[in-house]
């Protein structure tokens, strides 16, 4: 009798190399392609895909059990409307700029093959987001799948592919591991034919994906506080909080992570935060669930991730009333032990309150450097001059000021790019800190006429072999002088 044992690491692995083979030469074929050639394509992509966001958000939430589809649903529909009209007229590959007067160009050229690491968050809305992108600025992209996520990504994937290919984008250039493993994705990244690596929120890939010599594009988990200072609309400010921290019941990792009170302000904040679905967890009530956050071993416990305040004030045994929004939890101290002074992607707020506005800087940047992810946060205050300071020593990579953390880093109540990729490379993690767009993802050449002559630059001519032997022998008086002084000071 003969048994059939398929090696999945093998065929991932083997995989892997066929499509960034296969990529390397599609993509050669795309960088002869116009930007308006490009742009007909990626308006065909999302053009197809928005038909489908209703069922791939619900089948998202199904795969992976992280958060509700109503708000994925939001998302999905941000990524392929929202984000396209923001990249009408975007020019990417050619000549994206000149300069007549100074007869200067720029040229954007594509770096080639991209892998890009999708996260079970929000998978959907990243895969249309890095896939328009990718192709916008000429390059090939190949996804890898969260293994939580992967059917999802696949069922959208599949959708912009057709499109795609439908309108003229070469057979390879847009692609995704089907045989989802560890070691095939990390043979991905290391391939000669990959030039660049897109992780989205993907920590788990980070080390790997540095160890393969490529740039690398992180965006990252977040541990972003709010701070609300005395001259805040103290309504709105709550609002807008709570409206961040329940979408998608918190799994964004923009979303803020804990509440900076100003003390005079302390009283006016927790009525707000009560009157609008806040629970202010007692002490034993807290520490019941914060054991919950992360395993002995320090690693955070996933199936947190995205339930409602509801269900984690269920797991933890204690009950809340039913309009309950968001647990929050009273603390005093920033600790790396302390489950509240990190990333929680659920709806569950720290609480710090401080004397003033430069305590609260202090508690902020503490915050942020817990986890040193620099990534979001929000000051909502009417007083520029805090706001200055604020925006000038925080070390994250968004600064945002009266405005939901989730809607506002993503570019939907700011100007900010729109994006479902955010940077956050303010200590040391990745390439940018900008919201990613097709820009991150191209070379720009710099083309530069000649404008003066050698001699009109004003930097002399070459010196005579004569004037360089005057100049040694002025350097050997010079050194006798300085030898002499140094004597002098002996005695």
């Amino acid at each position: 009798m003969y048994f059939s044992i398929l090696d999945r690491d093998l065929l991932s692995i083997q995989e892997a190399r066929i499509l960034a083979e296969n990529a390397r030469e599609a993509q050669l074929k795309l960088a002869g392609f116009t930007q308006e050639q490009l742009d007909l394509i990626v308006e065909a992509m999302a053009k197809s895909i928005s038909s489908h966001t209703s069922e791939l958000a619900r089948m998202s939430c199904e795969e992976t059990d992280y958060g509700n589809w109503q708000d994925k649903y939001i998302k999905d529909r941000f990524a392929c409307e929202y984000l396209p009209a923001s990249l009408r007229g975007m020019r990417c590959v050619g000549i994206i700029s000149s300069d007549p007067e100074k007869k200067m160009m720029d040229i954007g050229v594509p770096v080639g093959v991209i892998v890009s690491l999708c996260p079970a968050t929000s998978p959907v809305s990243t895969a249309i987001h890095n896939a328009l992108i990718g192709i916008k600025a000429g390059n090939a992209i190949i996804f890898s799948p969260h293994p939580r996520a992967r059917n999802t990504i696949g069922a959208a994937l599949d959708i912009l592919i057709e499109a795609a290919e439908e309108n003229g984008l070469p057979e390879g250039c847009l692609s995704y591991l089907h045989n989802v493993t560890k070691a095939g994705t990390e043979e991905l990244m290391r391939h000669e034919a990959v030039s660049m690596i897109l992780d989205t929120g993907v920590p788990a890939m980070l080390d790997i994906a540095y160890d393969s010599q490529k740039p690398v594009i992180y965006g990252g988990t977040g541990n972003g506080p709010a701070f609300i200072e005395r001259t805040a609309d103290i309504h709105q400010a709550v609002i807008d909080i709570i409206a961040s921290k329940t979408f998608d019941n918190g799994v964004a990792s923009a979303a803020e992570q804990s509440i900076v009170v100003d003390g005079p302000i302390d009283a006016q904040v927790q009525a707000e935060l009560r009157a609008n679905g806040g629970y202010f967890m007692t002490e034993e009530e807290a520490d019941a669930l914060g054991k919950m956050f992360y395993y002995p071993n320090g690693k955070a416990n996933p199936e947190l991730a995205g339930k409602t305040a509801k269900t984690l004030a269920k797991w933890a045994g204690f009950t809340v009333p039913d309009d309950t929004k968001v647990l929050i939890a009273k603390q005093d101290y920033v600790s790396v032990k302390n489950p509240y002074s990190r990333e929680k992607l659920c709806p569950v707020l720290a609480y710090y309150v401080e004397d003033d506005w430069r305590d609260a800087c202090v508690k902020c940047i503490e915050l942020i450097l817990t986890e040193r992810h620099g990534h979001t946060m929000v000051i909502h205050s009417k007083d520029q001059d805090v706001i200055a300071q604020f925006a000038l020593k925080k070390p994250v990579a968004r600064m945002l000021v009266n405005t939901p953390a989730v809607f506002g880093s993503m570019g939907a109540t700011t100007n900010l790019f729109p994006a479902m990729t955010l940077g956050s490379a303010t200590v040391g993690e990745g390439v940018t800190s900008e919201n990613v767009s097709p820009m991150n993802l191209i070379y720009v050449r710099k083309v530069g006429y000649g404008v003066r002559r050698i001699g009109d630059i004003g930097l002399g001519q070459p010196q005579t072999e004569k004037e360089n032997t005057a100049g040694g022998a002025n350097m050997e008086v010079l050194q006798q002088l300085l030898l002499e002084a140094i004597r002098s000071l002996d005695k």
